[in-house]
């Protein structure tokens, strides 16, 4: 009667939506009660207790089954009112979950197999943590309900792959086995053992009836004493309990009429009104929460008797703040590098300035896509493997669209800073995650190398001239390209103090000149834009704006105006977006009024309009690259000092 629960409240809702999907709902009601009254530990009281389990609802289209959890067992967030308002404005039961971890609601999950592996990255948080602070403090698991579509998408072999070969036991699939997808039955496009791809990963793999709760039981039992990850493989019937629909294609989400009600409430003997749960069935439901209450009190005590040192180190990284030497760190080496003024290879720049927070922040774990040498992002870091949980680089192999989005998993995890470290030109395998880090909120860190065509012999598949655009436009993504090992670290401190969103640190391959000479503490950089040389010899004509690898040919080409005799002014913006938030005044200031304006940057010209006037000129790309050395490729397309020069005077 208690799985019945999720059931009717689920039909209420959608009928009253109008639409939805029912068939998660319905065909996996009688695993989810079963996790959530006899295994899963949870307090509706302090939803973001560190020490809680994870769920994550993968299938999201399925969401009346976490909404339906999250009322039944209590939590103030999802009172019925917003039930009965789901799918509608302003309601926290939308129609996949948003994040909202005081809701109950963990990660949000729309692309299908971005939740999935969401989970492998809070896994990994929790075994990470788990080396550092102990059972006392971190010990908890991390369940998934997932679909057909989680594990078809490519994202879901990477993960079985990866939490495989990592062997995170504490990490639990319950795939919902219906041989039913939107299209029809499963065979119309796969004909593979879906549970032997499982066991060939590594995994413990269990294969039960999804609507025997006995089973079910002995099954999270048993995966719960197994070293290894589970999947538990639930043969299931989609829509179960309408008759209309069940273990057809309409399960999944054929629209609900009030018949169908009736007759579910038929055949389940279920009396109460739309919306109604029988008292005795809400009591029941709202007293699963008890163990975990009495879990998290005992946790609570542990931590207050843990020691003042781990107690607040503990508390520290929950929250998020930064250890207060953190700054000295990399102010050092910004230091140094104005002082010494030597040319950097630009993403090596950035792996020093990692280096130095990693000795500071225990809490930052990096993930990289095979790309350990040329990224240069480990150094003084170990492995993070089956064997050595203590490690904080986290060989990812070739899957960035796992990587990508299981540091999303340990951003939302609580407790670490995620770095996802690969090539620009591969950040749209990462794209899914991305968005999602945006739209979420997170504070996950990507940084990238190979920016441009100034990567060269690769050729066109590794110049992500399109990138960096398409990167801007995303919203609630701040994008740095810094022009210098001065501006690599004022972007590093910027993503570091950044709470509300990820952001994308770019870095060149090849080898910058160090045009910052000043390495005060002061950050020009958190501006947004600000003028890197100003015009000389009067009032300013010209207004040359570059960003990062660029940023030397605008100020070469300055050099060239200076000596005709036209006050030109060199501005380095290495993020428009926070650019964008200064007053206008300020931005007057640095964009110059009355004069022209040139872009200089080996990528496309999309979005530089908004900064250019519709006069203004720009240098770049209009294409896809080539293959031949960097030097060679900015003078076969024309990216050099004489060409902005030539634009500038020409508007003059």
């Amino acid at each position: 009667m208690m799985a019945h629960a999720i059931r009717f409240l689920s039909v209420d809702a959608i009928l009253a939506a109008g639409e939805g999907h029912q068939g998660v709902p319905l065909g996996m009601a009688e695993i989810a009660t079963t996790l959530y009254a006899r295994h899963l530990r949870f307090d509706p009281a302090d939803p973001t207790w560190p020490d809680r389990d994870r769920v994550v609802l993968s299938n999201g289209h399925g969401s009346m089954l976490l909404y339906s959890l999250l009322h039944l067992t209590g939590y103030r967030h999802i009172p019925l009112d917003a039930v009965k308002r789901f799918r509608e404005l302003g309601s926290p039961c939308a129609g996949h979950p948003e994040y909202d971890p005081p809701a109950g609601i963990e990660t949000t999950t729309g692309p299908l197999g971005q939740g999935i592996a969401n989970a492998l990255g809070m896994a990994i948080a929790e075994a990470s943590l788990n080396a550092r602070f102990g059972d006392a403090l971190v010990d908890h698991r991390t369940w998934a309900f997932v679909g057909d579509g989680c594990l078809q998408e490519g994202v879901g072999q990477e993960v079985i792959q990866l939490a495989g070969h990592l062997r995170l036991g504490k990490l639990t699939f319950f795939w919902d086995d219906n041989a039913i997808t939107d299209d029809g039955a499963t065979s119309l496009s796969i004909s593979e053992n879906v549970a032997e791809r499982f066991r060939v990963g590594g995994w413990h793999v269990q294969e039960i009836d999804g609507h025997d709760i006995a089973a079910i039981d002995a099954a999270i039992t048993a995966a719960k004493c197994n070293p290894r990850p589970s999947l538990i493989a639930c043969r299931t019937t989609i829509a179960r309990g309408i008759p209309r629909l069940e273990g057809q294609r309409g399960g999944h989400s054929g629209k609900l009429f009030p018949q169908d009600r009736a007759e579910m409430a038929e055949r389940y003997g279920w009396t109460g009104d739309s919306f109604e749960i029988p008292a005795s069935i809400g009591e029941t439901w709202r007293a699963t929460s008890s163990a975990g209450s009495r879990a998290r009190a005992a946790w609570t005590m542990r931590l207050a008797t843990s020691g003042e040192a781990v107690r607040d180190e503990f508390e520290r990284i929950q929250a998020r703040t930064l250890k207060p030497r953190w700054r000295e760190a990399i102010q050092a080496y910004k230091t140094r590098a104005a002082g010494e003024g030597r040319a950097e290879i630009a993403i090596a720049s950035s792996g020093e300035i990692a280096a130095a927070l990693y000795e500071v922040l225990p809490e930052i774990m990096t993930a990289c896509a095979d790309l350990e040498a040329p990224t240069n992002h480990k150094r003084q870091l170990a492995a993070f493997d089956a064997g050595h949980r203590s490690g904080r680089y986290l060989h990812c192999g070739v899957r960035e669209h796992a990587m990508g989005a299981l540091a999303n998993g340990m951003a939302a995890h609580g407790g670490i800073i995620p770095l996802a470290v690969t090539y620009l030109p591969f950040s749209d395998y990462e794209r899914p995650a991305m968005r999602m880090a945006a739209l979420m909120g997170l504070p996950t860190l990507f940084v990238f190398s190979h920016d441009s065509i100034g990567i060269g012999k690769n050729g066109p598949t590794h110049q992500p001239v399109e990138i960096i655009a398409s990167l801007r436009a995303m919203p609630n993504m701040l994008v740095l390209r810094p022009c210098d090992a001065v501006e690599a670290v004022e972007a590093w401190e910027i993503a570091l103090e950044h709470r509300t969103g990820p952001v994308s640190l770019v870095f060149a391959r090849q080898s910058l000149p160090q045009l910052r000479r000043d390495g005060e503490s002061e950050n020009r950089s958190a501006r947004g834009a600000y003028v890197l040389a100003e015009a000389e010899g009067g009032a300013r004509r010209i207004t040359l704006l570059s960003t990062g690898s660029e940023v030397q040919i605008a100020l070469a080409a300055r050099e060239i105006l200076q000596g005709e005799g036209i006050p030109t002014a060199v501005v380095s913006m290495p993020c428009w977006s926070l650019f964008e938030a200064q007053d206008r005044a300020y931005r007057k200031v640095v964009l110059g009024e009355g004069c022209v304006r040139v872009a200089v940057e080996a990528a496309v010209k999309f979005g530089w309009e908004r900064w250019l006037g519709e006069d203004g000129g720009f240098v770049g790309m209009t294409g896809f690259g080539a293959s031949g050395p960097a030097e060679e490729l900015y003078q076969h397309f024309g990216i050099t000092a004489e060409a902005v020069a030539g634009q500038a005077r020409s508007r003059l």
